[in-house]
């Protein structure tokens, strides 16, 4: 390996890093039960808080608010992979490399 290379690596490296401290910044969040139950999520796939309205607490329906709880949790997941991905993009050249993107 030449001192290029390594070079370039540590370039990269750096560049992922400085990546992966921008989306520990960002944040998405997703809703359902026409807002009632909310979820944001950082840029690395944290779950940073869930909000439920008291309005849906009903013991008796537990299962539907689970439902929804569930139901947002996903959907925050999969909007701060998604931000990530095209985050990361720039770097990668769209390579998807294993544990970051």
């Amino acid at each position: 390996m030449n001192l290029s290379m390594v070079s370039k690596a540590l370039e990269l490296k750096s560049q992922l890093d400085k990546a992966q401290k921008e989306l520990a910044k960002m944040t998405v969040e997703a809703q359902s039960g026409k807002g009632t139950v909310r979820v944001t999520a950082s840029g690395q796939q944290k779950i940073l808080s869930i909000t439920i309205s008291p309005e849906v607490i009903d013991p008796t329906r537990a299962g539907h608010l689970e439902t929804l709880v569930l139901k947002t949790v996903s959907e925050a997941l999969d909007q701060s992979r998604k931000l990530a991905a095209k985050h990361l993009e720039k770097l990668t050249g769209g390579i998807k490399i294993p544990g970051l993107t």
